[in-house]
């Protein structure tokens, strides 16, 4: 379901936690599937005691960073077993509350299920080339992952 993990740009395109629990949901493989976990990462408005006014999160290489992305989720869908996930990982400029990752997993039981969404996460936040600029009312922040 490689057509459901992407990188996108926020100014370009808007996909939902509904599209992407649709789109699994239209699998062949949903017959075999007795969970769906779902998972939105969205802008925080205070870090660190510091108000968050926006953020701007980029990649070098859209087109590697998403071709990255497409193995992660390969690997962790064999490493679980789950029958289909889908990913959609935003880039551009958020503000509070903004909608930054969303990741939907479908498997055949809610264990391996939520596993398999809990490593997505994790490896799609450190192992992916990410540049994030915090803008605070203390200045600016750059935090780098992955890459």
């Amino acid at each position: 379901m490689a057509q459901n993990v992407k990188i996108l740009k926020k100014e370009d395109d808007n996909v939902t936690l509904c599209d992407l629990i649709t789109q699994i949901k239209k699998s062949p493989k949903i017959d075999e599937c007795g969970a769906i976990f779902s998972f939105e990462g969205i802008v925080r408005g205070t870090e660190e005691d510091k108000r968050v006014q926006k953020l701007i999160m980029s990649t070098p290489d859209m087109e590697k960073t998403e071709k990255e992305l497409k193995q992660i989720i390969i690997q962790v869908k064999e490493k679980y077993g789950v029958a289909e996930i889908a990913a959609a990982h935003y880039i551009g400029e958020f503000y509070t509350g903004d909608s930054l990752l969303l990741v939907v997993v479908a498997g055949a039981h809610r264990g391996e299920t939520r596993d398999a969404l809990k490593e997505s996460i994790e490896r799609i936040k450190y192992e992916l080339d990410f540049k994030k600029e915090e803008y605070t009312d203390e200045g600016k922040n750059i935090i780098m992952s992955g890459g």
